[in-house]
């Protein structure tokens, strides 16, 4: 069985930031080898996907970077940037942690 796994990424207030953190997080899927996962013996195809509105403007706002949402965990980051996608792939989806100095409380 095959099933998806998303990581939206806010473009609503910062267009341009929340493009650029979409595409280093493709770039790293690929470079990482990590397009595809296998958990629990399903596969998992993952997609980035920008959206206009992700309702978490009063956490992330006054810093620099976009909000994004990993599913199906339901996984807050705020403030990533696009040097963050590397480390964010390895550790979200290529060990399963939550990369904590991102997370949106």
């Amino acid at each position: 069985m095959s099933t998806t796994r998303r990581l939206f990424v806010c473009v609503k207030q910062k267009t341009e930031v929340g493009a650029n953190v979409a595409k280093a997080l493709r770039k790293e899927l690929k470079k990482q080898g990590l397009r595809v996962l296998v958990t629990d013996g399903a596969r998992q195809h993952v997609r980035v996907q920008t959206c206009s509105c992700l309702d978490l403007c009063e956490h992330c706002k006054k810093g620099p970077g976009a909000a994004l949402i990993v599913y199906p965990e339901a996984v807050a980051y705020g403030n990533v940037r696009p040097a963050d996608a590397a480390e964010l792939v390895a550790r979200h989806l290529g060990e399963g942690k939550v990369l904590r100095r991102l997370l949106l409380k």
